[in-house]
């Protein structure tokens, strides 16, 4: 005997064919493709690149990836409803690989924006673009992985991006720039790459997100302070742990030789409790410290080191590419 249910002239009946996946997919379908437009760029040499946007708060502005708009310092927004805009490229930051474009016409409502920090892995996403020719396209999975790294580089200047958001949600290349939503329709990330079968990566939405965007409107670009160290979260050791109260900090991985960090003699294999007074425990928490007001100015830092505490005074400066 058949365990399936009757189908009902349409089909089988809504309310199951409609599982409790399938409406929290469709339905931040329908909330969020209003919002993204597919995006359309061509450079001063006549290149052009494509890809998609979100509408964010803002003056008519949409967040996309600086991959997308690379040189270009206009293009044409194309939204679902078939509305368009000529649009304006504001900034990009291809060490965070955002940028911000403003439309010149008017653009649908923003996307409310979430908080990748509060994603756990295997919570819940979809990916919403809108690739040229394939308006609203929507794939849904789920985080599988939180806090990866994605290299990026702006001319001779190399960084990696932290903290970023992997998904099993498939996406490709059109995507690039499109939002990656919780089940609230929030923007927790921007897609950002295809990083192999079946898996893809977001650039998070957070605090630093929201100062880089900050940042890229007012000056059209973004200062960062530079002190020279590679880290990666690591856990404390039981007695250290039990001493501050505190679990994890960030293990040093290298120093890049006369950084500012190697002046301050700070050494690979140091474990960072704290920078300019605060507790570091993953690199959100020291890159949120590494913008513009922090160039020049004595930044403190306690590491723990064989067994003892040391306290270091180092001085970023401001990173350049080239």
């Amino acid at each position: 005997m058949s365990v399936l249910p009757e189908p009902s002239a349409t089909g089988f009946r809504d309310d199951i064919a409609l599982d409790a996946y399938s409406r929290i997919v469709t339905a931040v379908a329908a909330h969020l493709t209003p919002h993204v437009a597919a995006l359309q760029v061509t450079d001063a040499s006549g290149r052009g690149g494509a890809g998609s946007a979100v509408v964010v708060p803002g003056d008519r502005l949409m967040l996309t990836n600086a991959h997308v708009v690379g040189r270009a310092r206009r293009g044409r927004a194309v939204f679902s409803d078939g509305g368009e805009a000529d649009v304006d490229v504001v900034g990009a930051d291809p060490l965070s690989d955002l940028a911000v474009v403003r439309a010149r016409g008017e653009t649908p409502s923003p996307a409310e924006l979430g908080d990748a920090a509060a994603l756990r892995v295997g919570q819940l996403v979809v990916a919403v673009g809108n690739p040229l020719g394939l308006a609203g396209s929507v794939t849904a999975g789920v985080v599988s992985g939180l806090g990866r790294s994605l290299p990026t580089r702006d001319g001779r200047t190399a960084r990696v991006v932290e903290d970023v958001i992997q998904t099993d949600a498939a996406l490709n290349p059109g995507n690039s720039g499109g939002a990656l939503a919780d089940s609230a329709g929030r923007v927790v990330g921007v897609n950002t790459a295809v990083a192999g079968w079946g898996l893809g990566l977001a650039v998070p939405v957070n605090d630093t997100t929201r100062r880089i965007v900050a940042a890229l409107t007012r000056d059209g670009r973004v200062r960062r302070a530079y002190l020279g160290l590679v880290s990666t979260p690591a856990p404390l050791p039981a007695p250290l742990a039990e001493r501050t109260g505190r679990r994890r900090g960030l293990r040093v991985v290298d120093v890049v030789a006369g950084s500012p960090a190697d002046r301050a003699g700070l050494k690979a294999g140091d474990l960072v409790l704290e920078a300019g007074r605060q507790p570091v425990a993953e690199a959100q928490s020291l890159q949120r410290l590494l913008f513009d007001e922090a160039i020049g100015r004595p930044l403190p830092v306690t590491v723990y080191r064989r067994g003892a505490m040391v306290d270091v005074i180092t001085v970023p400066t401001e990173l350049t590419g080239g």
